[in-house]
């Protein structure tokens, strides 16, 4: 399966982790653009200076692990597509460009089924999209999980429930799952 990741399941670290890591286990395969990256640095500024710098190194990590995830959309898609708010067709048209079979996004409202249906592109919130991969391969998604607590909890300094993290990333029926 494909999935085209959108900036806003990008920057939050632990949603990032979490999907990052089951992709690096192969249960799917990640496809971003370099706007989409671009949109997840700028977007970090907003958490101070070093937060820039920071997003732009473990983007550099992102484009070794997984060389091929990049894609450019195509202009003829760019010009063609239609969505509630233009500045989202760009994620529309990468996932067509890339033939993705999913975007995932925690914005729905902007990319209503119907318009992605009739591209063959659906659209899942990360949780819904996380859950159906646990469903088909609970250990592998479960190992990547307990991993992204483990350095979570060790990076706050304090012992956060697995639950309550899982929460906080907007994974709430993944993390009840694995709860």
């Amino acid at each position: 399966m494909r999935a085209c990741l959108d900036a806003c399941v990008l920057f939050p670290t632990v949603l990032r982790e979490v999907l990052t890591g089951v992709a690096g286990l192969g249960l799917y395969q990640p496809i971003w653009s370099e706007r989409i990256l671009e949109e997840w640095a700028r977007a970090t500024r907003k958490l101070g200076p070093e937060a820039e710098p920071q997003a732009r190194g473990e983007i550099a990590v992102l484009r070794s692990q997984f060389p091929n995830a990049s894609v450019a959309p195509r202009e003829g898609d760019m010009a063609r597509l239609h969505l509630p708010d233009e500045n989202d067709i760009h994620v529309l048209a990468c996932a067509i460009a890339a033939s993705a079979d999913v975007i995932v996004t925690l914005n729905a409202k902007d990319f209503p089924r119907q318009i992605l249906a009739f591209e063959g592109v659906t659209r899942l919130g990360p949780d819904e999209f996380l859950m159906r991969l646990w469903v088909e391969t609970p250990q592998a998604v479960e190992q990547v999980v307990r991993e992204v607590h483990g350095v979570a909890t060790q990076m706050m300094g304090e012992d956060i429930a697995l639950r309550a993290l899982m929460k906080r990333a907007r994974l709430p029926r993944l993390g009840k799952a694995l709860g």
